[in-house]
């Protein structure tokens, strides 16, 4: 097929763009380069189109022929303040919304859409008795405490379940409510024009290539970026949060999947290892594969975090045929020694 992907030249695009030329598609490969994520001065690499996916004129020439798109170009990160919410907006969901249309003009009826777990806010939980509870969000009070569970009305600790596709989405950042916000156009789309959606929904990706530690980025780049300055990672909380951490060459198998096996108006997605492990020992399996420092437990914690969040990947297994091939303990100790991206973050992103 002939595949317009973007966000190309980004830590997951660059994975995804080796791996659908690997299974014998033609891709046509753009990135808009921001500062925030590559550096002010970076060029995109070879065969890579500078193009911004708010420009339809661009977006025109791009879609020529192109049988489906993989759309992977966003900001990303939980954001520092309520400053960064217009970029969030003008390239996640200007940028989609801008994208959906130059996809119908050219009659390209196709798309793969790069979501995230963040749109479920909080996991999933269950009372002491094995009955559901949907906890409210913990408050400052509980977590200056170091009461990080929620608790049931019992005040036991609430236990964490694997939480699957049907699951509300009720997104606790910037970033998440962008991502709500490009699966909400992109299911208008499919419904105006017939098209198809896949929406995978990422868990926290890791692997080769990840940009080093900036203020947006995921916690596994912190970690390792704190063991190669010869720092202990610093663990928040008591460290025992439920994560699914999924390799990146996983999450670029599931895009040509998707690529290949079109579903139905709209299908979401969870991308996960279905492995889960908890924050403390993803810093523990990154300290003893390195050779660093051990993890300190702070207690500290970021306003806006999830106590827990773990995914089912039943949905995609049953629907792609994907599973992932890559666990965190093998994966991770991997990562402790690849090479991370020496150009990163360049301060928040802009929107204009």
């Amino acid at each position: 097929m002939r595949v317009l992907l973007t966000g190309a030249a980004g830590f997951i695009g660059s994975h995804i763009h080796r791996a659908a030329l690997a299974a014998g598609h033609e891709v046509v490969a753009a990135d808009f380069m921001l500062a925030a994520a590559h550096g002010s001065a970076a060029l995109p690499p070879p065969g890579i189109a500078r193009v911004d996916v708010r420009d339809p004129d661009a977006l025109g020439e791009l879609l020529h022929g192109v049988d489906v798109v993989c759309h992977q170009a966003a900001v990303v990160g939980a954001g520092v303040s309520a400053q960064d919410a217009p970029a969030y907006a003008s390239h996640n969901d200007l940028g989609t919304a801008v994208l959906l249309a130059a996809m119908d003009r050219a009659r390209c009826r196709h798309l793969v859409l790069a979501s995230s777990m963040v749109v479920y806010g909080e996991g999933r939980y269950v009372d002491s008795a094995g009955v559901p509870a949907e906890p409210a969000p913990r408050t400052r009070t509980d977590l200056d405490n170091g009461r990080f569970d929620h608790r049931g009305p019992d005040g036991r600790p609430l236990a964490w379940t694997p939480i699957d596709e049907d699951a509300p989405l009720r997104p606790r950042s910037l970033y998440a409510a962008s991502k709500v916000a490009q699966e909400h156009y992109a299911i208008a789309w499919a419904a105006a024009t017939g098209g198809t959606v896949t929406a995978l929904r990422y868990h926290n990706v890791y692997g080769p290539d990840m940009p080093r530690d900036t203020p947006y980025s995921g916690v596994a780049a912190i970690f390792r970026s704190a063991l190669e300055a010869g720092e202990a990672p610093r663990v928040f909380e008591d460290g025992t949060q439920a994560r699914d951490f999924i390799h990146v060459r996983d999450i670029a198998e599931a895009n040509v999947a998707a690529l290949e096996h079109p579903l139905g108006a709209f299908t979401p997605l969870n991308i996960a290892s279905g492995t889960p492990i908890a924050i403390g020992e993803v810093a523990a399996t990154l300290a003893r594969a390195y050779g660093g420092k051990q993890p300190v437990v702070t207690g500290d914690y970021r306003a806006g975090d999830v106590r827990h969040i773990v995914a089912s990947p039943e949905r995609a297994r049953r629907s792609l045929g994907f599973v992932a091939a890559v666990t965190p303990s093998l994966g991770l100790a991997e990562f402790a020694t690849a090479p991370l991206r020496s150009v990163s973050g360049n301060g928040a992103p802009t929107w204009r």
